[in-house]
């Protein structure tokens, strides 16, 4: 009789382990769901939140055209390259008017011009990325610090030949200019009425070339984008106004152009490209060209 008893409560202690074991499973496996949906939702979701502005771009974007915009091109590059860095884009400086040929020929994917367009500059459309002041240099040594619009024009015109004649020292003034197709020559003439009549010593294909040669001429005057002016040259204010952006951007300096991208209208510009053109011409880009020296027109 006793051992049947034993029996018995051996057996109902081992049914009783049995159920416990089964029911710590079924717990396992109830929770188990739960902590996976938890730790999932999160990256679900993080695909919604994501901006198609952020789309990476790949490829190479060829400019070519104004010297005076290389300052302008090279904090654009650089910037550029921070927020598309699988993309490249060359700058090659040799005049606007071969910015503009470029453009139309397809040799570019965008031309650079420090001008407008001209009447018969067909097939192609200009973007203006900023505005630029052309300084009138002289050496830092010359004691003329402001000249009129008409006095200019008299000097690159050789009417006026000596410094004396307008309060400076006497010497013989030597006029430096740019290359015919220059922007800045363009628009240097076209604002002081000047087209075709100027009397130039030396003409040079670039903006540095023509700072160089007045920096080292105590006698020469010459006309340069001012995002190019440095310390070895001295800006003349022009009937009392300083060439500043604010000067610029306001109106009140007279001699002043556009920076422009020159565009092909019957070809598509590359994704890449594209890309470069929209953010250059956007206030993104806005600080970057005013540290270059030149006046961003994006609000």
């Amino acid at each position: 009789m006793k051992k049947r008893t034993l029996a018995l409560m051996l057996s109902a202690a081992l049914c009783v382990g049995m159920l416990a074991g089964c029911g710590g499973g079924t717990t396992t496996t109830t929770e188990s769901p739960a902590a996976n949906t938890e730790s999932q939702a999160p990256a679900s979701e993080a695909p919604e939140s994501e901006s198609p502005a952020a789309e990476q771009l790949t490829g190479t974007v060829n400019t070519n055209g104004s010297t005076s915009m290389e300052s302008v091109m090279g904090y654009l590059t650089e910037g550029f390259a921070e927020v598309q860095p699988g993309i490249t884009v060359n700058y090659t400086g040799s005049g606007s008017g071969a910015g503009v040929t470029g453009a139309q020929d397809g040799t570019c994917d965008i031309g650079l011009a420090s001008r407008d367009l001209h009447d018969d500059e067909t097939g192609v459309t200009q973007i203006t990325v900023a505005k630029d002041g052309i300084a009138i240099i002289v050496n830092p040594n010359n004691p003329v610090a402001d000249l009129s619009i008409e006095q200019i024009a008299q000097i690159f015109t050789g009417e006026i030949t000596n410094w004396s004649e307008l309060g400076g020292e006497d010497g013989q003034i030597v006029p430096i200019g740019r290359e015919a197709g220059s922007g800045t020559r363009d628009g240097f003439e076209s604002i002081t009425g000047t087209e075709d009549t100027c009397v130039y010593q030396n003409e040079l294909t670039s903006t540095g070339e023509v700072i160089a040669n007045v920096a080292s001429n105590p006698n020469a005057i010459g006309y340069a984008s001012l995002s190019a002016v440095d310390e070895t040259v001295k800006a003349l204010t022009v009937g009392g106004v300083a060439p500043t952006e604010e000067t610029v951007l306001d109106g009140t300096y007279a001699i002043q152009r556009n920076f422009n991208f020159i565009i092909n209208e019957s070809t598509e510009l590359s994704p890449a490209a594209q890309a470069f053109v929209d953010w250059a011409t956007s206030t993104d880009a806005a600080d970057l060209i005013a540290s270059a020296g030149a006046v961003p027109v994006a609000e």
